[in-house]
C-alpha cells in the first residue's frame, strides 16, 4: 500500500470523530505521493524542485498515474506548485478507486441517495495494514495525519510540522503544512468578506 493510499484509508476511518476539508485531504495526498515516489526513486529533489527520474511500474495505478503527472522540462516544478496543480480533485479521486475496488462502500439511508450515502470501509487487508502502520506511529503518516488534525490535535496550532529525519521528506512535509496554512487562510478571508457582505445586506 501507499502512503496516499494508507492516508486516505486513515481519514475515512477517523472521519466520524475528525471530519477532514476534501481541499486539505487532497493537498496532503498530493504529498502522499511525492513522497511515494521518492521511495520508488521515480523523482528526485533539487531544493524545492521535483526532478523526475525514470517512470517505474508500480502495482498502484494512482501512483503511476502521478508519476505521468510530472513535470520533464526545466526548471521543473516545486513541490507546492505540485501540490496545488496535482492536488486539484484528488481525494474524489481516491475515494472513487478505492470504492470502485471494494475497499469502501457508501451505506444506503432511507431519503438519501446512494452516492451521498455515508462510507463505509471494507474489513479488509489494507485497512488492517494502513491501521497497524497508523497504531505504530510510522513517521510519514503520522506526520500527515496531525497535519490534517487526524489525531484530534488542532493543526493551526502547530507552527512547524514533525520531520522524519530526512531532508527530502522534511522538504514536501513542510510544503504541505505551508499549503494547508494557505488553504485556511484564504477559507477565514472568504468568511470575513461574506459577513461584511451579509452586514451590508442587513443594514447591520
Amino acid at each position: 500500500m501507499s502512503t496516499a493510499r494508507d492516508l486516505m484509508i486513515t481519514a475515512v476511518d477517523v472521519a466520524p470523530g475528525h471530519p477532514v476539508e476534501q481541499g486539505d485531504l487532497s493537498l496532503a495526498l498530493a504529498g502522499a505521493e511525492v513522497i511515494d515516489l521518492l521511495n520508488a526513486q521515480a523523482l528526485t529533489l533539487d531544493d524545492d524542485r521535483i526532478v523526475p527520474g525514470y517512470r517505474p511500474s508500480t502495482d498502484d495505478p494512482l501512483l503511476d498515474r502521478a508519476a505521468e503527472d510530472l513535470v520533464r522540462e526545466t526548471p521543473y516544478e516545486s513541490v507546492e506548485d505540485w501540490l496545488w496543480r496535482r492536488g486539484r480533485g484528488l481525494s474524489a479521486t481516491y475515494l472513487a478507486t478505492l470504492e470502485a475496488e471494494g475497499l469502501l462502500s457508501r451505506q444506503r439511508r432511507r431519503g438519501i441517495p446512494l452516492r451521498a450515502g455515508q462510507i463505509v470501509l471494507a474489513d479488509s487487508p489494507q485497512r488492517r495494514a494502513a491501521a497497524h502502520r497508523r497504531a505504530a506511529d510510522e513517521p510519514v503518516l503520522t506526520a500527515l495525519a496531525a497535519a490534517l488534525g487526524l489525531h484530534g490535535e488542532d493543526r493551526t496550532e502547530t507552527a512547524n510540522p514533525p520531520g522524519v529525519d530526512d531532508d527530502g521528506v522534511d522538504t514536501v512535509l513542510a510544503a504541505v503544512h505551508g499549503a494547508l496554512m494557505h488553504l485556511e487562510a484564504m477559507r477565514q478571508r472568504r468568511a470575513i468578506e461574506q459577513a461584511a457582505f451579509d452586514n451590508i445586506w442587513r443594514g447591520d
